[in-house]
């Protein structure tokens, strides 16, 4: 399965404050009711803190 454009996954984040755990990252997208294929994608990047948009975009690539 293909990964999400980053930017698709970006706009579920917004006003989520990094550094950022895993959890945080999962949950803001289920509040701004990000679809199947964005929280799966989310969902398989490793447990650790994300310090920027740009750290949660290239573990949703190496993810994927």
């Amino acid at each position: 399965m293909a990964a999400p454009n980053p930017i698709q996954i970006q706009k579920y984040l917004s006003g989520i404050d990094y550094p950022a755990s895993k959890d945080d990252v999962v949950s803001t997208a289920e509040k701004e009711n990000a679809p199947d294929d964005v929280l799966e994608a989310l969902r398989a990047i490793p447990d650790g803190e994300y310090d920027a948009p740009t750290a949660v975009s290239s573990a949703v690539s190496d993810a994927s």
